[in-house]
């Protein structure tokens, strides 16, 4: 079976960047995009009635995906791009959609000025139950404070947990960052001891030494994938505190945020964990979440 880059389409000037954004890593990837369009099917009378002037919902529905994959194969000659509609509900029908592709790509709506998403409960749901990554795009993450450089220029920045990084998450950022043909800033958090918490004043050579520890960890972590892609030039950024914070500060100036989301198939229910919520919620950049074991 052919893997392929799935993007989801309601029309929305959100998912079109996603589309858009989509057949760009398609043609990165050498793989075939498809759109998809979830349709959620009215009551026949509604269906017929006009939704737009004198189209109705079903026409609507049905043009708006084939004219995106029409503007799509003139702006992207190299990708085979196909349009498939579902019905039933927007998550479940795009989860299903992409069960065996490589990558999901669905829009999320910007706030103003470098605000972030406004990430619905759709993006959440899919993000939770998908165990492919997942990507985030706004539509205006071209323009992320008025910056006219390429966003592909932009460096990939990674969000890794030093004390279990994850294999998948890793993989993934590395590999984005080597098809971008650009760097890779690894963010990562550490915790001050405990005692700290009650007004201890921190010594700065202690600082510098917890530091150190936890650099040389990652650093030995990351050594089978900076030897897979030698040329990918790597900055390690240890930071005290809020890991989400420091992920949205450094989206500012990258291409894409990676972020990884632990697979929970227990009775709690979906869920995607505090760093990945605020990232989503913060994040001006297109943000990757990649579901690991």
């Amino acid at each position: 079976m052919v893997r392929s880059v799935v993007a989801g389409l309601d029309g929305s000037p959100e998912s079109r960047a996603a589309a858009e954004w989509a057949a760009g890593e398609a043609e990165l990837r050498g793989l075939p995009l498809k759109i998809v369009h979830v349709w959620v099917p009215a009551p026949d009378p509604l269906a017929r009635a006009p939704f737009v002037g004198t189209e109705t919902q079903q026409q609507w529905s049905e043009r708006i995906p084939r004219e995106a994959g029409e503007g799509l194969r003139r702006r992207h000659p190299g990708v085979d791009v196909t349009v498939e509609q579902v019905s039933g509900t927007p998550s479940d029908g795009l989860v299903g959609a992409a069960k065996d592709a490589e990558l999901l790509v669905l829009g999320s709506r910007g706030l103003s000025g470098v605000g972030g998403f406004l990430v619905g409960s759709v993006g959440l749901s899919v993000v939770a139950r998908a165990e492919l990554p997942v990507v985030l795009v706004r539509a205006d993450e071209q323009a992320v404070d008025g910056d006219e450089t390429n966003p592909e220029d932009r460096p990939v920045v990674l969000g890794l947990d030093a004390d279990g990084p994850s294999d998948a998450v890793i993989e993934f950022a590395f590999a984005e960052a080597a098809r971008r043909g650009t760097s890779l800033r690894v963010v990562y958090g550490w915790s001050l001891p405990p005692y700290y918490a009650y007004g201890f004043a921190l010594d700065a050579g202690l600082h510098d030494e917890l530091s150190r520890e936890e650099t040389d960890s990652l650093t030995q972590a990351l050594r089978p994938w900076r030897q897979k892609h030698p040329d990918t030039e790597v900055f390690l950024e240890p930071r005290v505190g809020s890991a989400a914070d420091h992920l949205v500060d450094a989206s500012r100036e990258a291409s894409l945020v990676v972020i990884g989301r632990r697979i929970r198939r227990g009775g709690r229910g979906a869920h995607i964990g505090p760093v990945a919520h605020g990232v989503l919620h913060h994040s001006t950049a297109p943000v990757a979440v990649v579901a690991h074991d």
